[in-house]
C-alpha cells in the first residue's frame, strides 16, 4: 500500500481559517476543494432550484392534476436503502400534500430481488393495473425500463419515472422509455448540476416542485403550506446509504437530515432504527446512516422483502416501528452470518487462482453454488478491499425457472468502469451477458452457468487492456499529521458533526508511530498500544490480523472511546506503509 497526503492548497486554506473555521477543519476543507466560507453554508435556500431539473415542472402539473382528480398513484419502489427511502419519501410526501384536497390515494409495490430482478419489469406493470391505479410512479429505477414502461402504457397507466441511473444503452444509442414523464439529472437534455443526486433525492425534488404548483393553484398559500422538509431525514439516510458523491447540493440535502434527526424530528421507524443499532440520535453521523441504519434496511432487500423496511419508514406509530426495527436487525445479524461464510470461501477460491508468490490477476471471478445471490454484492466489495481488483462473485438464481443462471455483482477500483468493461464484454462476446447494468464503481450482470469461464477470460482481458501497474497499487489517500494539540476528544467531536462521504471523504491522518504493543482481538482485530508524538495512544485495525513492526506509517481516523467516563482519543487504523 501507497499512503498519499493530499495536497491542501494555502491559500484556500488561509482563506478559510481567515473567515472563521477552526485551523483543522480549514485544512481539510481546501484539501477537499473548498475555497470560500459560503461554499460551505447548507442552507435550503441555497439548493439547486427544481425547475433545473428536466421534467420536473411536468411531473408536478400532471401530479397536481392526478391529486385534484383523485386518482390512484401506486409506487413502484427498489429494494436497495435508496429505494426504500425514497418510497417512503413519496408516499409521505404525496400524502402531505394532497392532505388540503382529502387526498390520499397512493400505495406501493417493491419488486422482490429473487422472482421479479432489478427494475419496472411487464409482470410488474401488470400487478399495478391489477390494484387498480391510474398512475404507476417509479422511484430509483425505471430509466433503463423501456420494456416495462411499454407494458404499462398498453394496460392504460399513465408513468411518471423518477430515476438517477443511467439510461439504456441499445445498438450504440441512449434508448429512454417512450410514452412517459420522466425526472432524471442523467437524462439527455438535463442541465440539473447535481448529477449524483441519489433516487429519494430526485423524488424530493419531485414534492419541492409539486408544492410550488399547488400553492400556485391556491390550493394552500405560503405560510400555510405542508411542510415537506420533515422528509430531510429519509432524503439524508438513502444520500448516504447510496453512497452517491457528496458534492456541495447532496452536502446540504445530507447537512439539512442531519440537524433535524440531531433535535429528535424523525420517523418513528428511523428513531427505532437508531435504538436497536445502539446510536444516539442527538449525535447522529453519516457514519451512523452508512454502517448502522442503512445496513439494516438493506438486509430486508437482500435476504427478506424490502416491504419491512418501507413500512418501518412509513408508521408513525412507535409501537410499530419498534417491532420492525428489531425484526430489521434480526434480519441483518443473518446477513452479517451469511456474509462472513461466504466471504471466507470467496476468498480462498479466489487464492486459489495464484501463487503466494504472485500477484493476483487483473480481475477476478468467483462462483460457489452455495453463495447466495442476496449477499453477493457485499462479498464482492469485501473481496475488492482485500485484492484491489475489480471482482465479481456469482451465485445461482434462486428464481423458479431460471436455475441455469447465474447472477453476479461485481465492485471496481479507481481507474476501470465497470459498466463500461461489461458492455465491451457484451459486444465481443455476444449472447454471454443475459442482463447488465451499473455504474464505474458498481455493477451487475446475468449469465448462463455454462458461460461462467467465458465471462471470467473476457473481464480479464478488459482489466489486462485497461490497467497498467500505476492503477493496480494501492493507494490510500490521507490528509498528513495530526498536530498533537488537535488530538482532543471535542476536536474528534466537532470532526464528527461535518457531512463526509463519497466525493468528500472523512478525515485520515497519517505518519510514522511507534507500536509499543499489539495483541489480537476477537481473532479478527489487531489491537495496538502507540506513541504518537511521544503519548501514549490506544489504536485498533479492524479486520487486520498481521502483526505491525515497531516503527510503521499509518494512516488512521479519529475515534472517542468511552470507558468509566473518561472520554479518550483513539486511532482507527486504515492502512499502513511498510
Amino acid at each position: 500500500m501507497k499512503i498519499i497526503t493530499r495536497d491542501v492548497p494555502p491559500r484556500a486554506a488561509w482563506a478559510l481559517e481567515q473567515a472563521g473555521l477552526h485551523p483543522l477543519l480549514a485544512r481539510l476543507f481546501a484539501a477537499r476543494g473548498i475555497r470560500q466560507k459560503d461554499e460551505l453554508d447548507d442552507a435550503l435556500a441555497l439548493l439547486i432550484p427544481p425547475d433545473r431539473l428536466l421534467g420536473a415542472q411536468d411531473a408536478a402539473r400532471a401530479l397536481a392534476d392526478a391529486l385534484q382528480a383523485g386518482e390512484h398513484v401506486c409506487v413502484v419502489a427498489d429494494y436497495d436503502c435508496d429505494g426504500a427511502t425514497a418510497c417512503a419519501v413519496a408516499v409521505r410526501g404525496l400524502k402531505l400534500l394532497g392532505a388540503p384536497l382529502g387526498w390520499d390515494r397512493v400505495d406501493y409495490l417493491v419488486p422482490d430481488r429473487v422472482t421479479d430482478g432489478y427494475g419496472l419489469t411487464p409482470a410488474i406493470a401488470r400487478r399495478v393495473k391489477q390494484r387498480g391505479a391510474d398512475w404507476l410512479l417509479t422511484v430509483d429505477n425505471g430509466i433503463a425500463s423501456v420494456a416495462g414502461v411499454q407494458a404499462a402504457r398498453e394496460a392504460g397507466l399513465k408513468v411518471l419515472v423518477t430515476d438517477h441511473h443511467l439510461p439504456a444503452v441499445l445498438d450504440g444509442r441512449v434508448t429512454l422509455p417512450q410514452d412517459c414523464l420522466i425526472v432524471n439529472p442523467n437524462q439527455p437534455g438535463c442541465a440539473f448540476e447535481s448529477k449524483s443526486i441519489a433516487g429519494v433525492g430526485v423524488m424530493f425534488y419531485v414534492l419541492l416542485a409539486l408544492r410550488a404548483e399547488l400553492r400556485a393553484r391556491g390550493v394552500f398559500d405560503a405560510k400555510h403550506q405542508p411542510r415537506i422538509d420533515a422528509l430531510l431525514p429519509l432524503v439524508a439516510l438513502g444520500t448516504v446509504a447510496d453512497v452517491v458523491r457528496l458534492d456541495a447540493n447532496n452536502r446540504r440535502l445530507v447537512a439539512q437530515g442531519l440537524k433535524r434527526v440531531r433535535a429528535g424530528a424523525m420517523p418513528p421507524g428511523m428513531a427505532a432504527l437508531f435504538q436497536v443499532a445502539g446510536r444516539r440520535p442527538a449525535a447522529a453521523t453519516t457514519f451512523d446512516f452508512g454502517f448502522a441504519l442503512g445496513p439494516r434496511l438493506n438486509a430486508a432487500g437482500r435476504l427478506a422483502d424490502m416491504t419491512l423496511g418501507i413500512e418501518c419508514l412509513l408508521t408513525d406509530d412507535p409501537g410499530r416501528a419498534d417491532e420492525l426495527a428489531r425484526a430489521l436487525d434480526g434480519i441483518n445479524r443473518e446477513r452479517k452470518g451469511i456474509e462472513g461464510e461466504m466471504r471466507e470461501q470467496a476468498l480462498m477460491l479466489a487464492e486459489e487462482m495464484f501463487d503466494e508468490s504472485e500477484t493476483p490477476p487483473p480481475a477476478v471471478t468467483v462462483f460457489d453454488p452455495d453463495f447466495h445471490e442476496g449477499v453477493v454484492g457485499i462479498v464482492a466489495s469485501r473481496l475488492k478491499e482485500k485484492l484491489h481488483r475489480p471482482t465479481f462473485v456469482f451465485a445461482p438464481s434462486a428464481a423458479e425457472g431460471q436455475e441455469n443462471e447465474l447472477k453476479g455483482s461485481g465492485r471496481s477500483i479507481p481507474g476501470f468502469h465497470l459498466r463500461d468493461a461489461l458492455d465491451l464484454v457484451a459486444k465481443r462476446y455476444p449472447g454471454v451477458l443475459l442482463r447488465f447494468g451499473g455504474h464505474a464503481m458498481a455493477a451487475g450482470c446475468t449469465i448462463d452457468e455454462e458461460h461462467l469461464d467465458t465471462f471470467e477470460q473476457a473481464l480479464a482481458e478488459v482489466a489486462h487492456e485497461w490497467l497498467d501497474a500505476a492503477t493496480l497499487q494501492r493507494t490510500l489517500e490521507a490528509d498528513g499529521a495530526l498536530e498533537r494539540q488537535y488530538r482532543r476528544p471535542d476536536l474528534v467531536d466537532t470532526l464528527h458533526r461535518e457531512v463526509w462521504g463519497q466525493g468528500f471523504a472523512p478525515p485520515v491522518f497519517c505518519e510514522e508511530v511507534e507500536i509499543v504493543s499489539q495483541r489480537l482481538v476477537g481473532e479478527r482485530h489487531l489491537q495496538l498500544k502507540l506513541r504518537h508524538q511521544g503519548d501514549p495512544v490506544d489504536g485498533i485495525w479492524f479486520g487486520h490480523t498481521e502483526p505491525l513492526p515497531g516503527r510503521v506509517k499509518i494512516a488512521y481516523r479519529l475515534d472517542v472511546d468511552d470507558w468509566q467516563g473518561q472520554r479518550r482519543v483513539r486511532f482507527l487504523l486504515e492502512g499502513a506503509e511498510f
